[in-house]
């Protein structure tokens, strides 16, 4: 089975493809080949980065930004600025305090320190890509999300985020007891919640519902897939063997391998068969490691993948069976 059967959808559900791997493999260019190849596919897709590294921009050699940008048809990118989210929030804190009694603004102050040490706490950037996640899984908006991850220990992290959401809503709703004074500022930081309700409690539960149905969404493989980017290296290879381990922990479905930068076989170089053969030796281990997954190799382009032309033919590779003589082949007569 190609890799380019791997792809299911649901009528009226949202598909979730994960890119992920060590840092320097190929990720953000996989990422970006794989949206542009879904979109000219007629699929609604949205490519968002979590990587605080943003490459995105970069290969798409163009300013994303942290909102939705429409890149070409049927394609919208966004690249997670947690330093964006937070100035948001603090800003909607500022406008409150403006219009509050005294007593209220004490509990503004409070809650504005700790949005202040949030945003400088690990994880702050995990929490917006979750917020994201929480986001578009809920709206159905798109008919695939496509996330270019960062690499793999903060792929790990961001992954766990719905038991720590689960716990932080659980704390909220002591807090809320507590605090009843600041309970309308409480009721606008839950995400994604109703303002037209009142009943806070509700909407709290509410909450907690959507972080359960993200956890069930994230570890659904008719749903939610994550494919690992590896180069033919041993630290690549042994990073990306512990990772898909600790995926399981999260009963994430890793459906395929992709083995990027393959050296090619070049008689008249005497680095290059060198090269050829320490990656082909890497490639005998890469495919008894995983050999429960697709594997699929890229091989080594002339020149760097990016740009719209570049990355369409990356795609073209990935999932059309092409070889990059023929991509590049066909460009020209283009």
């Amino acid at each position: 089975m190609g890799i380019e059967n791997l792809f299911r959808f649901k009528e009226g559900k949202t598909t979730f493809v994960f890119v992920g791997g060590k840092g320097g493999v190929g990720k953000t260019s996989i990422s970006a080949a794989t949206a542009i190849w879904l979109a000219k596919h007629d699929r609604k897709t949205l490519i968002v980065s979590t990587d605080p590294a943003h490459s995105l921009s970069d290969s798409f050699e163009t300013y994303i930004g942290p909102d939705p940008k429409l890149i070409m048809s049927n394609l919208y990118a966004v690249e997670i600025d947690p330093e964006v989210a937070m100035a948001r929030q603090q800003e909607e804190l500022k406008n409150k305090k403006s219009v509050v009694d005294p007593q209220q603004a004490m509990g503004l102050d409070l809650l504005e320190d700790q949005l202040d040490l949030a945003s400088s706490a690990p994880g702050a950037d995990e929490a917006a890509a979750f917020e994201i996640f929480l986001q578009v899984m809920t709206t159905n908006e798109y008919d695939i999300v496509v996330f270019d991850t960062a690499p793999t220990g903060h792929t790990l992290r961001f992954l766990s985020f719905p038991d720590l959401m689960e716990s932080w809503v659980g704390k909220m709703l002591k807090v809320k007891s507590k605090l009843s004074t600041v309970k309308s500022t409480f009721k606008s930081l839950i995400p994604f919640s109703d303002d037209d309700d009142d009943n806070e409690q509700l909407e709290l539960e509410e909450t907690k519902r959507k972080i359960e149905e993200a956890r069930k969404v994230m570890s659904d493989p008719e749903q939610t897939t994550f494919k690992m980017v590896v180069i033919p290296e041993e630290m690549s290879i042994y990073e990306s063997e512990r990772g898909i381990e600790s995926l399981k922990k999260y009963n994430m479905n890793v459906d395929s391998v992709i083995i990027n930068q393959v050296m090619p076989d070049i008689d008249d170089c005497d680095f290059c068969q060198s090269r050829y053969k320490i990656q082909q030796k890497h490639i005998g281990l890469i495919n008894q490691k995983f050999h429960d997954q697709t594997i699929l190799q890229i091989p080594l382009f002339k020149e760097e993948i990016k740009g719209m032309n570049k990355l369409e033919e990356l795609g073209q590779v990935l999932y059309e069976n092409k070889s990059v003589n023929q991509v590049e082949k066909d460009a020209i007569l283009l």
